[in-house]
């Protein structure tokens, strides 16, 4: 197979190595389309899980099976599947107990471009195929299909890692890719306002924030936001608090200035492991305040694809408003990466269709 890997801290680029192989409950899959990441620019280029050499990025796809194990039941060679970014291990005692993204341990739900090759090759694994594939709906657009992967579960656990109810007042802390799905997320859970915090430097992502429902914008550049957020509540604050973005350092802070006593804040942005979370002990309540914070991983498996492909299927979330560049051809894979490392205002999320593998 061919892949666009992280050869090194700092550098890309294709590499050729044997096809992986195929246990009894696994399936080899090729791409029909594929989706670069911010996750991928912060393995490479900031360092955030530590050195990998020679490891094939990418964990959003959607594609076609070329090849089942043995004990595979529910899918075939041909069928066009959906792909999470994250692949449980459905046997460990980790998924019995509920937290099936720590399967074998910490974060080890994760698998691609982490602890094995990614989805930008022209065939990559899929391990416990019954538990994690879901067949691609033929009304959705495979290029639409890759949101599925990562941006729409990400972004909508923020609400389920907060508790959002109806009629909450939230704001959401960064309206990239997955913030704008923590927006609509937040909508479909019922909240009655919702701020997004983000930057009048990328217009586009106000647009569409809006779009997704947001009432209210907020340009962290307009001044420090929780003073901004405060002031448009009248001093009340938000009843809860997604983070999509910013850092540990000053965001955490903010976000607990601005949260009512008893709120929650769902934080599902990635982190720079060698950061420390920071965040005042009076904006905590002095540690008394009933503010709490969590946490998570994407959920990841068949279910979750098949309930979030039915919203996209009915017309509860349009992922299109995201996809801003199209490029055709497996080999635009390190255009689409790179114009996610230089981030242009014009950029949400480039897609790759990969319509000249065999």
């Amino acid at each position: 197979m061919r892949g666009f890997a992280m050869l090194g801290p700092n550098k890309t680029g294709f590499i050729e190595k044997p096809d992986p192989k195929v246990g009894p409950r696994d399936a080899l899959v090729k791409p029909l389309a594929v989706a670069p990441c911010t996750s991928d620019i912060h393995t490479v280029f900031e360092d955030a899980i530590g050195p990998r050499e020679d490891m094939i990025l990418g964990h959003e796809a959607c594609g076609e099976i070329v090849e089942v194990g043995s004990a595979v039941q529910d899918f075939k060679v041909g069928d066009r599947v959906l792909v999470p970014a994250i692949t449980p291990d459905w046997s460990k005692v980790e998924s019995q107990a509920g937290y099936a993204v720590h399967s074998g341990g910490m974060l080890a739900g994760w698998k691609f471009s982490n602890i094995k090759d990614g989805v930008f090759a022209t065939r990559f694994h899929v391990n416990d195929a019954d538990g994690n594939l879901a067949l691609l709906p033929k009304e959705i657009d495979p290029a639409v299909a890759t949101m599925l992967s990562d941006m729409i579960p990400t972004g909508l656990h923020a609400s389920e890692l907060a508790g959002v109810e109806f009629g909450d007042t939230v704001a959401v802390i960064g309206v990239g890719p997955v913030g704008l799905m923590a927006v609509r997320g937040a909508v479909l859970h019922g909240a009655g306002r919702l701020i997004a915090v983000g930057s009048n430097d990328r217009p586009i992502t106000f647009e569409v924030a809006k779009k997704y429902g947001a009432t209210d914008l907020v340009d962290y550049h307009a001044g420090d936001l929780a003073d901004q957020i405060l002031k448009l509540t009248d001093g009340k604050g938000v009843d809860k608090v997604l983070i999509a973005g910013g850092d540990a350092a000053h965001t955490f802070d903010q976000a607990m200035r601005i949260l009512k006593p008893g709120g929650a804040i769902g934080n599902v942005n990635y982190l720079n492991g060698h950061d420390d979370v920071v965040f005042n002990a009076a904006n905590w309540g002095v540690g008394m305040s009933h503010k709490t914070l969590h946490g998570g991983l994407m959920p990841g498996g068949r279910l979750r694809m098949e309930k979030l492909a039915s919203l996209v299927v009915n017309g509860r979330i349009d992922p299109s408003l995201m996809i801003t560049q199209r490029f055709e051809g497996f080999e635009h894979i390190a255009d689409a990466v790179e114009l996610m490392h230089e981030k242009p205002a014009d950029v949400i999320k480039p897609v790759v269709i990969c319509n000249d593998i065999d």
